[in-house]
């Protein structure tokens, strides 16, 4: 293991994860190993590292020892893009992946194989522009733990901006989601005023980055900080 980037994490106690007042954190989009270890000390509950070539964030060279440090209770999940499912489970067993992504336009054959192969966490991801976009997920409820529901844009990947979340209300399904999409500092006290009960998350990434890829570290610090401490419309039901 290189020295360069070893950290102590045995005084971090994992968060009761499913069973404390709030909403889980996930940070996306990163892939310098400084910063991810930085990044891991601030205790999201999942860290995102993207696989998708086009991407800005790609994790082209993403160092292994460097990931294997995380605390096992930070969930290490892959961003995944109309990937092949064999190259989707390399990634798996290369990263000791807890969860995989799925941003692309994936069928629910492929997710149900990862889902069965694999035994990893499935976040499949929807983009919003109106209430007809909850229509598709009602089919992958069985081959999902979560979904995640993000910015309709014209090209696969974040686009920094937020949709309308009064749509939200309109969001029936039986399976609980993550909110992504432009989410800032500034979005604190107006994520903690949503009530939906299958609000599970925030997703976390370019409005709290220095550059595509290197997270401002004190601002996710404040961030974090601040939603933790701030009232909820709900608590997480225990599992």
């Amino acid at each position: 293991m290189d020295n360069q980037y070893t950290n102590n994490f045995q005084n971090i106690s994992p968060p009761l994860w499913g069973g404390r007042e709030g909403l889980l954190i996930k940070v996306c989009g990163l892939r310098e190993p400084k910063n991810i270890l930085e990044v891991a000390r601030l205790e999201p509950d999942m860290m995102g590292f993207i696989f998708y070539h086009n991407s800005p964030r790609f994790a082209k060279h993403l160092d292994v020892n460097v990931l294997h440090q995380i605390p096992k209770h930070i969930k290490k999940v892959g961003v995944f893009v109309n990937e092949d499912l064999e190259n989707i489970l390399t990634y798996i067993e290369k990263y000791k992946l807890d969860a995989v992504q799925l941003h692309g336009a994936e069928n629910y054959t492929l997710c149900k194989k990862l889902k069965d192969e694999s035994k990893v966490m499935i976040i499949k991801v929807f983009s919003v522009m109106s209430a007809d976009n909850f229509k598709v997920t009602k089919e992958y409820e069985p081959v999902s733990d979560y979904f995640l529901f993000d910015t309709k844009t014209d090209v696969y990947g974040g686009s920094g901006q937020k949709f309308n979340w009064n749509i939200l209300n309109e969001y029936k399904g039986n399976k609980e989601f993550i909110l992504s999409g432009g989410i800032s500092l500034s979005d604190v006290k107006p994520i903690c005023k949503i009530f939906h009960p299958k609000l599970i998350g925030v997703d976390l990434n370019s409005k709290f980055e220095i550059k595509p890829g290197l997270k401002d570290v004190e601002k996710l610090r404040m961030f974090i900080h601040e939603f933790r401490n701030t009232p909820k419309n709900r608590i997480v039901e225990q599992n």
